[in-house]
């Protein structure tokens, strides 16, 4: 536990990985997402829009928060029509404004009004659209056997530390089969990921 504990918001998250991680260091943490928890917390989620969320100045009669009352700020801002692994969709995307919402999306969120905030994506247009990444992570530094390159946009936080290094590496999470949940799967963070965030960032 710190000793002084944060108000944390994580933003686009319904696994509640981060949030239980920074939760259990003693951290006010709130998720945040437009479908239900699946954290088993519902305590400590807020369903709705994040962008509605922060432009409340502290006035929520449930949470009393608003972007004035949070210290940080992590968000994993959908990717679907930002990942260059959908590259061969962008014109469509571009031309319908599917891809143009995408990037407006995550831009408020980087644009937040908060001292600490990390934006975790996968390598995609948003380095050219608006900066390269501060670092790119991968889940084998933080104990799991996969390669998925991660990149974190990062504002007043350090870089992450690796905290275990494995061998057998993977590129297990591109070959996952069609499912219904594939896009949620995919998207989960991984929970080496996770604590690190709340290690390192919750201090």
């Amino acid at each position: 536990m710190t000793a002084e504990p944060l108000k944390v918001l994580i933003a686009c998250e319904e696994s509640q990985a981060v949030c239980k991680a920074f939760r259990a260091r003693g951290h006010e943490a709130y998720s945040c997402d437009t479908q239900p928890c699946s954290g088993g917390h519902p305590e400590w989620h807020i369903q709705g829009d994040v962008l509605g969320l922060l432009k409340r100045k502290g006035d929520d009669p449930v949470y009393g928060l608003g972007v004035d009352g949070f210290e940080m700020i992590i968000a994993f801002p959908p990717c679907t029509h930002l990942a260059s692994s959908g590259a061969r969709w962008f014109a469509e995307k571009r031309a319908d404004g599917r891809q143009q919402a995408a990037i407006d999306f995550f831009m408020a969120l980087a644009n937040a009004d908060c001292p600490r905030i990390a934006i975790e994506n996968p390598v995609g247009i948003m380095s050219s659209e608006w900066r390269k990444p501060d670092q790119i992570i991968h889940p084998w530094q933080f104990g799991h056997g996969e390669t998925k390159a991660t990149c974190l946009w990062l504002k007043g936080l350090p870089n992450l530390e690796p905290t275990n290094i494995v061998s057998g590496r993977k590129h297990r999470i591109w070959r996952m089969p069609e499912s219904a949940n594939r896009s949620k799967l995919r998207s989960k963070t991984y929970a080496g990921i996770a604590e690190a965030m709340a290690e390192q960032w919750g201090k």
